[in-house]
């Protein structure tokens, strides 16, 4: 029996929501869009198609992880679950039956066997890995792969094992080497092999395909979004459909059209059908839905947060930039690559700003700040404490050891 991607999002799909989702403009998805439709943004059903959108849709990507790429082949002959758990891959445990969940804790399944992951793909518990699975001679044979949104941006609670258990929508997944598993494939030359397994955890070019430079990001959150706008390091779109529109085309190579006129040279890339633009609006539905982490309980000193407060909106200048409710300044302002502390990059890499269509940064929002380690754009700071450091040399804030303490406290407190 064949389990083809396409049948599994049809399953998912309310059928309240037959209404076709039109994207009207760049600048203005939503508004646009919900005059087209009547749908709120904040609509149940909206919201709950674009969680099913953010899981389990490839937008057709299948046709470069698979053809092009041949990533199912690696996948079926190489790649077990050890091997998947070790470059970052997560295991969601909702997805598993009782017997499946016990054969992995009595050692009856096998960690260690391509097979198993062949398995995992086939019950959709591989997060932001979608397999068509083929039964061919008896044997379950992986003909198809493709990657979603949570690829990278969720990641699980660990609640089973390490890379197993609940699934935690929004959260940057860290663990996740994203560059050593497109390495992978026999498409690459040992050239491109090198550039990719040079990303390491956690950080993702998302220009290196456009201009061939090497300069990795850290990958970002995509939980408490809701009133943000300028949603990337270098604030080049007004809101977040901007964002998953170039993702899902350029990045995750699915099907759809980007077009970015302010880009040197101009971009425009067309890869047709349409498989992302009736999407957009729940997608961005979801994503916007999904609320910040509030920090642990005990994982800060209380008195000492409210006293970094004080540093925070005086002698540490923060708030002069990380303004607001959300902690930015954007989008009416950004700044000159000049003005932030995080550049030069490391590794002599050419600057993320000067890759972008603004050629500016944004004041990046201080959303669950103490969950999405390392800091800056490009992890320059590893801990807070190297955040407030970087900032008081740099900048030349002169704050004793006590101010830094305290800013540290009430950073990890947001």
């Amino acid at each position: 029996m064949q389990h083809s991607t396409a049948d599994r999002s049809s399953r998912r799909r309310p059928i309240v929501l037959t209404t076709v989702i039109v994207f009207c403009s760049a600048v203005a998805l939503a508004a646009a869009c919900n005059q087209t439709t009547g749908i709120s943004p904040d609509d149940p059903a909206l919201i709950a198609r674009g969680k099913d959108i953010f899981r389990f849709d490839t937008f057709g990507d299948e046709t470069f992880w698979t053809d092009t790429l041949r990533m199912h082949e690696v996948i079926r002959s190489a790649v077990d679950p050890t091997t998947a758990l070790s470059v970052g891959l997560k295991v969601d445990t909702d997805s598993l039956p009782p017997a499946v969940v016990q054969g992995i804790k009595n050692g009856s399944i096998s960690l260690t066997s391509p097979a198993t992951t062949v398995a995992l793909l086939k019950l959709n518990a591989v997060v932001g890995v979608m397999g068509t699975v083929t039964t061919i001679n008896g044997k379950d044979v992986l003909t198809r792969v493709g990657i979603t949104c949570a690829l990278c941006h969720s990641t699980v609670d660990n609640s089973f094992s390490a890379g197993i258990g609940k699934r935690l929508d929004g959260w940057p997944n860290h663990d996740l080497n994203p560059g050593a598993i497109i390495a992978l494939s026999s498409a690459l030359t040992p050239a491109q092999k090198a550039v990719y397994n040079s990303w390491r955890k956690g950080k993702y070019d998302a220009r290196y395909n456009f201009d061939g430079l090497n300069g990795p990001s850290v990958i970002p959150p995509a939980y408490g979004l809701k009133g943000v706008t300028s949603v990337t390091y270098t604030g080049d779109g007004g809101e977040l459909a901007y964002w998953n529109r170039y993702v899902a085309v350029t990045q995750m190579h699915g099907h759809g059209s980007w077009v970015e006129t302010r880009a040197t040279p101009p971009e425009n890339v067309q890869n047709p059908p349409d498989m992302v633009t009736s999407k957009l609006a729940a997608l961005q539905a979801y994503q916007l839905s999904i609320q910040s982490p509030p920090a642990p309980i005990g994982s800060f000193d209380a008195a000492a947060a409210v006293r970094g407060r004080v540093v925070f909106d005086g002698a540490g200048k923060c708030a002069t930039c990380h303004a607001g409710t959300h902690f930015t300044d954007a989008p009416g302002r950004l700044h000159s690559p000049t003005e932030v502390v995080s550049e030069p990059e490391p590794n002599n890499a050419p600057s993320l700003a000067s890759r972008s269509a603004t050629k500016m940064y944004r004041s990046t929002p201080l959303r669950g700040l103490w969950q999405h380690a390392p800091y800056f754009h490009n992890g320059v700071a590893t801990t807070l404490d190297a955040v407030v450091e970087v900032y008081n040399t740099r900048k030349a804030l002169n704050l004793t050891a006590q101010q830094k303490a305290d800013l540290v406290q009430y950073l990890k407190s947001l």
